[in-house]
């Protein structure tokens, strides 16, 4: 099967802390940030979008790559955030990376899961040989109503991922997905901000879903929690991660490598991908992962990926996630909201 050529991230460098939105909304910082395990989330600067973020990141995955763009021949972005109704984010991607003409694009949406959606799309076209690589990118600028709960973990950030069959930094053994019709969280069509099942989001729908498509995997390669090295799972807020990663039966060192919501929020499409490469900046050749993405709607794709001995080779060519995360700037409710676009001006 098809493997990963390159990846990369992007996370915008302005962040605000639970605290301070806390402070706002008359809320206990020490109760929200204990109950969510979310301290902080990054914020997009008022130049940001999913389009920027999502070059970045493509920019970033190209260089661990060392492919020629023009070799690419399908770009699709994973996003609930696209800065245009009708106009793709993948062409904007495609032209700033030099992909273009010969290739196919388009934007995907299934929330949280539509970027792990573009690498199983691109892993199809890649196994039956109609593209030689395909570039998947999950990037968000997630939105959060003022004073919602979804505030205090709503941020941005996205990762790419070029895929191949050769000079893999990591092999994909196997996929497996896990779907139902289950209406968690939704976004009408002119609504500024999503509404969520509050509680509902919980069992019937995260943990179902990515539960189901852990356990599906295992159950279809043999595989328990003590055949990976790590793990990684879509992350919400703290908790759910690490309640999955418990009643998987993984240990806290095989998924802690990926937990990125403490410091940086939910990047909603780009958080399973980015949780992702924070593994893999850090994993040995011949490791073996599990990730599993989750989007509401509801569904779940599930990866085993196992390391090579290229990850030697291309690994410090581009920023890691952790060099990535530390470059940060603080900014107050005021300047969050703004660079939002929280304010409506008359």
């Amino acid at each position: 099967m098809a493997g990963i050529v390159g990846y990369g991230v992007y996370i915008p460098s302005y962040r605000i802390k639970v605290e301070e939105i806390a402070r706002v909304w008359g809320d206990d910082p020490q109760a929200i940030s204990r109950g969510l395990v979310v301290e902080e989330k990054s914020v997009p600067g008022p130049d940001e979008d999913t389009a920027t973020i999502s070059v970045e990141a493509a920019r970033n995955a190209l260089k661990r790559s060392q492919i020629d763009p023009s070799r690419i021949g399908a770009v699709y972005v994973g996003s609930e955030s696209h800065p245009y109704a009708v106009k793709p984010t993948a062409t904007i991607v495609a032209e700033a990376v030099e992909a273009t003409p010969e290739m196919t694009a388009a934007d995907l949406e299934f929330a949280c899961k539509a970027g792990t959606a573009g690498i199983q799309a691109c892993m199809g076209l890649v196994d039956s040989g109609i593209i030689e690589y395909g570039l998947a990118v999950g990037a968000d600028t997630a939105q959060g109503a003022p004073g919602d709960a979804l505030e205090y973990t709503a941020s941005a950030g996205g990762a790419a991922y070029v895929i191949g069959n050769e000079n893999c930094l990591a092999e994909i053994k196997e996929t497996y997905s896990f779907t139902t019709d289950t209406p968690d969280f939704y976004r009408r069509e002119g609504m500024p901000y999503p509404r969520h099942g509050g509680r509902f989001t919980g069992e019937p729908a995260y943990f179902k879903h990515v539960l189901g498509a852990a356990r599906g995997m295992m159950e279809k390669t043999g595989l328990s929690a003590g055949d990976f090295d790590y793990a990684v799972f879509h992350q919400p807020n703290g908790k759910f991660y690490l309640k999955a990663a418990k009643k998987l039966g993984f240990e806290s060192e095989q998924v802690k490598p990926g937990l990125l919501t403490p410091v940086i929020g939910n990047t909603y499409s780009g958080a399973t991908p980015i949780g992702l490469a924070a593994t893999l900046d850090v994993a040995e050749p011949g490791a073996r992962i599990l990730a599993v993405s989750y989007g509401s709607g509801a569904g779940s794709d599930a990866f085993i990926i196992e390391v090579t001995d290229e990850i030697e080779k291309k690994r410090d060519l581009a920023p890691a996630v952790s060099e990535i995360i530390s470059k940060r700037k603080y900014v107050d409710y005021a300047l969050y909201a703004k660079f939002k676009g929280k304010l409506r001006m008359a």
